[in-house]
């Protein structure tokens, strides 16, 4: 076990770069704005948005070199993209090229969100599964703390102090792409790949009192060589519930608000410096209640986590629309937001990951996790494209409130369509989801 919480750790440093590299362009949204002269959307869906659709290719095409290459060797090549990305933002002076370059990281995010969790999963214990896997999303939002002192700590350097807030994720991409060659491949991937030998190995180092032979047969029960896709009538159910758990992420604004915090702060009356340190506040919080989700999510399970967030979402999410309507002091935007952070980390942050990396069989776990992932970013995309443009026309309560309307929908979907996979293997999970097993139900 203490192998494998190592390599869990390691693994999981993908997302640290994912959440660095996502929240990194929030200190320096107003100055490349000011820098290059950019209308709002010019702004908003080329500068800041960039990354976000390279995470889209990175999700849609992701699935391909962790299937093909195996998932240790897409992680290697996801260090590369992530170092690429920061010296390259950091060195160009227009906006095209830094578009260029942010998109290349996006595409190592999105890919991140792909290979990292299904690795974890495959090499997890059933009964510390959601807190391995829950680890990748740990690393995320402390990459959003480290991002978000980065570019308090920057801020005030001088004129290029943006090219150095960009460029200093170069150094944790270049630790991660040196400790990544260190992890074995995974075990299932191997032996989907007929290298049992090798797998062999692996397994007697997770854990040597298990036996070999079991391990396969467990694994090989659901192995099929008909050539299969995600899209098959068989597979609705975990295609539904993929889709409807990314959906609802982004749909609560958590991107929106991950790019423009200090906007959104500024919007509610504080200073610019003040709303730097409050985003670092927001990021302190963001690690806490994420620790505290994946250290519940095996005893709780994943439908009480999403139970709590759905509410913390639909109290904090209403009471900061109502503040910009009705101008409501700016400590209670503040304080909402907060609350508004630490309901998401502790429920949909720290369930997203885990709960898609364990609904589809071995041979196309990695597809489900492309699919889901796909409509994340793509979403995640879209949103904070135009979240200038819709602050300016119609105004942040009005967008706030929207978002607090989509969270009771997600509300619903977790009381009536969303099981439960706690303490169950991920082999019996997907086979309990196939539509043509209609009687048998996730328990």
């Amino acid at each position: 076990m203490n192998k494998v919480f190592e390599w869990s750790i390691v693994v999981s440093l993908a997302g640290f770069l994912f959440g660095f590299d996502t929240i990194v362009i929030s200190g320096v949204d107003k100055t490349l704005q000011a820098l290059w002269s950019s209308s709002d959307l010019f702004h908003g869906t080329v500068v800041m948005a960039m990354a976000l659709w390279g995470t889209v290719i990175g999700a849609i095409a992701g699935s391909v070199p962790t299937n093909a290459l195996g998932r240790k060797r897409t992680l290697i090549l996801i260090g590369a993209l992530y170092f690429i990305s920061a010296l390259g933002s950091a060195s160009v002076s227009d906006p095209y090229s830094f578009a260029f370059f942010r998109f290349i990281g996006g595409v190592g995010v999105g890919a991140s969100t792909i290979a990292a969790p299904a690795y974890i999963s495959e090499i997890a214990p059933t009964k510390s599964r959601g807190r391995l896997v829950g680890l990748y999303q740990f690393s995320i939002v402390v990459g959003v703390l480290i991002a978000f002192i980065s570019n308090y700590l920057l801020s005030g350097i001088g004129e290029n102090a943006w090219r150095w807030m960009i460029g200093v994720e170069a150094l944790p991409a270049l630790i991660y792409g040196i400790l990544v060659f260190r992890v074995p491949k995974s075990p299932r991937w191997l032996i989907m790949k007929g290298r049992k030998n090798e797998a062999s190995e692996i397994v007697r180092m997770i854990d040597p009192s298990k036996g070999f032979d079991s391990y396969v047969a467990a694994i090989t029960t659901e192995t099929t060589s008909v050539v299969e896709n995600i899209f098959l009538k068989k597979y609705r159910k975990p295609l539904l519930l993929t889709f409807f758990i990314a959906f609802f992420n982004q749909f609560s604004g958590i991107n929106a608000f991950w790019y423009y915090a200090p906007r959104i702060f500024e919007e509610a009356g504080l200073g610019t410096s003040s709303a730097l340190l409050s985003s670092v506040g927001i990021g302190f919080f963001n690690v806490v209640f994420t620790l505290i989700g994946v250290l519940l999510i095996d005893k709780w399970g994943r439908r009480k986590l999403m139970y709590a967030g759905s509410f913390g979402y639909i109290l904090s999410l209403s009471v900061v629309a109502c503040s910009f309507l009705l101008n409501w002091e700016e400590i209670i935007v503040v304080m909402s937001l907060f609350v508004f952070v630490a309901a998401h980390a502790m429920g949909q942050g720290t369930v997203i990951w885990v709960f898609i990396s364990e609904l589809f069989p071995n041979h196309l776990r990695a597809s489900g996790q492309a699919f889901g992932s796909s409509i994340h970013w793509v979403l995640a995309a879209l949103i904070p494209s135009f979240i200038p443009v819709l602050f300016t026309s119609v105004g942040a309560g009005v967008v706030f409130a929207f978002f607090a309307g989509m969270m009771l929908l997600q509300l619903g979907w977790v009381h009536f369509k969303m099981p439960e996979t706690k303490g169950i293997s991920l082999e019996k999970v997907s086979r309990s989801l196939l539509s043509t097993d209609n009687d048998k139900k996730i328990k």
